[in-house]
């Protein structure tokens, strides 16, 4: 036993210090299980050990750059290259970290010298597409010097005129900028846009379709036409096109935000995530659109707190959106089983054939999360077509400012008010409750045609929801309902009287 001692204390030890190679192997292992987080870990380890390994390096400054931090990469790929100038690899990198960066001659430079280094090698392809990308943009920069002043105050008059919602006036002036400017796509782009917002959706596809014949590759074009198919649910066609715009990877920021705010409207969360986040670790200063997008994508990427504070700078750029945050109907603040959250529900009240549930579609649709992507859609809302009531009901919902000057105007808003207290108590609704909302929007239907004053809302309010109450249920006293809405039995009941002059009746 002590003989054993002895043989196991006589052993030599032999300590293993590792270097950067075993963790530049352990990264490459990393790799190939797509385990990047890992692999970042390993490589960042490497370049610490053997800083003076150009391959090492390359490799970080690849991962960086497949990660969007095109700054960081651009340190280490410069730093392999000023090591070991002729690997090509670490060339062609440095041409695409470049045109990431925006610096275009640069970018030039490296994928010229690439080719020229090993013109048969296997980013061949990829370098003469930096080199056509960064022609185009000279040869964009000299348009641009050269292009009337007047083209581009036109183009932004026509975009005030769709952010307004004037379409027509937006397609008449964008078809007389690309008669005026025949080159310019950024018109083709808007004009295909206001086509789609008024219906005209095969003129809007046809024109996109123009633009990419004549100018391939114009991702503004891409982007839109995706959005055209996910709108009119051309599946097929859809993942065709995401097949696509997956493996475009742009270098100027605009054209990263449009690919991201694409992703993100037609549901590709990841994809929008990362390019979104990559413009904000950059700097971006992005509006209101790009936080909402971010926000979305984070949320549902599972990136929670950046989520919330791409929200809360939506909020202070546009305050108005405050209650459309993403994780509301996932968090249980609104039930996602609720009517407000059904899509379809809303939809055929929104098309119903009567005026009086179209309100109601109206009224629950500035309640719902879905309500971006419905005001968005092109042929879910004619606002030419509704009537005024109906118009009200939508501007109320969408939180614009209404401001009562007519006795109409008071009337309505009183309306308003009785709704407003009415949601308060069934908040958020159930299928059972929207018939106690089909009366009472029949009620307001008739009674703001008929001049009704509405005076009162909380009574109103209590005389409505014990008229729907009482006829449905037994043992409901106008005691219980009264008290609930803090009024007397008998002004309950003096305006249970008045409403029933306004509901509808069956003609005999």
């Amino acid at each position: 036993m002590n003989n054993k001692r002895v043989k196991n204390d006589d052993r030599k030890v032999i300590s293993f210090i590792p270097n950067g190679e075993f963790y530049y192997k352990k990264a490459l292992q990393a790799m190939e299980k797509d385990s990047l987080k890992d692999a970042h870990k390993y490589l960042k380890r490497a370049t610490e050990l053997s800083p003076n390994d150009p391959l090492i390096l390359m490799q970080y400054g690849v991962l960086l750059m497949e990660e969007g931090q095109f700054h960081d990469a651009h340190k280490f790929l410069t730093s392999a290259y000023s090591l070991n100038p002729d690997t090509t690899e670490t060339v062609f990198y440095l041409a695409e970290v470049h045109a990431h960066l925006g610096l275009l001659r640069d970018a030039k430079f490296y994928a010229e010298k690439y080719i020229a280094l090993n013109p048969e090698g296997p980013f061949g392809d990829e370098s003469m597409e930096i080199i056509d990308f960064a022609e185009q943009q000279d040869a964009l920069r000299e348009e641009d010097e050269e292009q009337d002043e007047e083209a581009y105050y036109l183009q932004e008059k026509a975009r005030h005129y769709m952010e307004t919602g004037k379409f027509n006036e937006a397609v008449e002036l964008l078809e007389s900028i690309i008669t005026d400017y025949p080159d310019f796509w950024a018109a083709y782009n808007n004009l295909a846009l206001a086509y789609f917002y008024i219906g005209e959706t095969e003129q809007a596809s046809a024109l996109l379709r123009e633009v990419l014949e004549n100018n391939k590759g114009n991702l503004h074009a891409l982007c839109n036409l995706a959005i055209f198919y996910y709108y009119e649910e051309k599946d097929a066609e859809l993942q065709s096109l995401l097949a696509l715009l997956m493996k475009i990877k742009p270098y100027l920021k605009e054209h990263r935000y449009k690919l991201g705010a694409t992703f993100a409207l037609i549901g590709k969360h990841k994809e929008a995530f990362n390019w979104l986040i990559s413009l904000q670790k950059h700097g971006f200063d992005g509006d209101a659109g790009f936080y909402y997008w971010l926000s979305h994508s984070a949320y549902f990427t599972g990136h929670e707190a950046i989520a919330h504070s791409a929200f809360a700078k939506l909020i202070e750029i546009d305050p108005t959106k405050e209650g459309y945050e993403p994780w509301l109907d996932i968090e249980g603040e609104i039930e996602p089983d609720s009517v407000e959250q059904d899509r379809d529900f809303l939809l055929g009240k929104i098309g119903n054939t009567y005026r009086s549930e179209r309100m109601l579609g109206f009224y629950l649709l500035g309640k719902s999360g879905h309500q971006q992507e419905i005001i968005s859609h092109p042929s879910y809302i004619d606002v030419e077509k509704l009537s005024l009531l109906e118009k009200l009901f939508l501007a109320s919902g969408l939180r614009y400012q209404l401001t009562a000057e007519t006795e109409f105007d008071q009337s309505f808003e009183r309306a308003l008010e009785t709704t407003e207290l009415l949601y308060e108590q069934y908040c958020p609704l159930n299928y059972e409750a929207t018939h106690l909302f089909q009366m009472w929007f029949s009620i307001c239907e008739s009674g703001l045609t008929r001049e009704y004053g509405f005076p009162n809302p909380p009574a109103l309010a209590s005389a409505a929801d014990y008229m729907f109450q009482s006829a449905r249920y037994s043992g409901v006293t106008k005691k219980a309902i009264a008290e609930k809405y803090g009024i007397s039995v008998p002004t309950l009941t003096k305006y249970v009287s008045e409403l029933v002059e306004y509901l509808p009746h069956l003609d005999t």
